[in-house]
């Protein structure tokens, strides 16, 4: 475990999320709120469902994406992005790419889900490969920018991403007003620092929680030790959560924001998966569960609540769904 240098930047603001709404709209799905009488019953709560594994490339990626391409000028756009990540944000770039006409170079690990890797291909995409337990992409998506001209666009840690994930705890809250609680998958935390934006301005009294797998806590850790804690990248079925480390954007809004930040284990994950194949008949990815799973896990305390979860996508290799599911 190591902990990080942590730089001030100029924090965005929800008026950011307003604007990323408008540079969206159009273009990014308005995702359904959906509701289980089953997950009621069982919280003792109302659960509200964010479904994001209906958004355009099944996650919520595509939000920030489109909304951080849009933003390219003429010599941006000519000469393409390039981008690092383990599926999700990859698609995201890809698709908003495609749809910009900007070339895009996505780099991403050997191991990556096939499906992900194919979707983010047939985008159009150019992909680069590399290790994820012994190289590093952000070194390797650098110098591709530096080589060729390319615009780097991170996964999480960059304000037009952030602002855009923001949008979907904005269209939550705008769809079925207060809640008393809003559990949100962390990986980076751009879908959670986004989310803050938008929870602080529109429900401030609503407790947030980020939710990680157990083996990949370091944002818990950073948030509890007040720095950003970089960690092994983790092994652990959510795949869109094996980040090392939180950005300096993503936490100094998480720090300032969140209440709280909890871990389930891969079991759990697996259990959230398959409540959600039986009872409400969607194919959620593993990474997209861990609001869920921690909300179950807490339902003692959140009954008579409402409460919302944010599923962040539903990407994943039905080969490994199936084999997840017949655990």
């Amino acid at each position: 475990m190591d902990t990080l240098a942590i730089s001030n930047p100029v924090l965005p603001s929800y008026d950011d999320v307003v604007a990323a709404a408008r540079h969206i709209e159009g273009h990014a799905h308005k995702t359904p709120v959906l509701t289980s009488r089953t997950a009621n019953r069982e919280l003792g709560a109302e659960v509200f469902f964010k479904c994001e594994n209906y958004q355009r490339m099944g996650a919520f990626k595509f939000r920030g994406a489109f909304n951080a391409l849009s933003k390219f000028d003429a010599t941006q756009r000519k000469h393409g992005v390039v981008a690092f990540s383990s599926g999700n944000h990859a698609q995201g770039i890809a698709l908003s790419a495609q749809l910009l006409g900007i070339p895009a170079t996505i780099v991403m690990p050997h191991d990556a889900p096939a499906a992900k890797v194919a979707a983010t291909k047939e985008y159009g995409a150019t992909v680069v490969v590399y290790d994820r337990y012994t190289e590093d992409r952000e070194a390797i998506g650098r110098q591709l920018a530096q080589e060729h001209g390319l615009t780097l666009i991170p996964p999480y840690d960059h304000p037009d991403i952030l602002a855009g994930q923001g949008t979907a705890a904005k269209e939550l809250f705008e769809e079925v007003g207060r809640l008393d609680s809003l559990f949100v998958c962390l990986g980076g935390g751009g879908l959670l620092s986004g989310s803050a934006l938008a929870t602080r301005a529109l429900a401030p009294e609503c407790r947030l929680y980020g939710v990680e797998p157990e083996a990949g806590n370091d944002g818990q850790q950073s948030l509890r030790s007040g720095n950003i804690v970089k960690i092994d990248t983790p092994k652990t079925i959510a795949d869109g959560a094996q980040t090392q480390y939180l950005g300096n954007y993503t936490f100094g809004i998480i720090k300032r924001d969140v209440d709280d930040i909890l871990t389930v284990s891969d079991a759990q994950l697996v259990e959230a998966m398959r409540f959600f194949a039986e009872r409400m008949k969607m194919v959620v990815e593993p990474t997209g569960c861990l609001g869920f799973a921690a909300a179950r896990a807490m339902a003692s305390e959140l009954r008579g609540q409402r409460v919302g979860v944010i599923i962040s996508g539903g990407n994943i290799d039905l080969n490994t769904y199936a084999k997840l599911l017949a655990r």
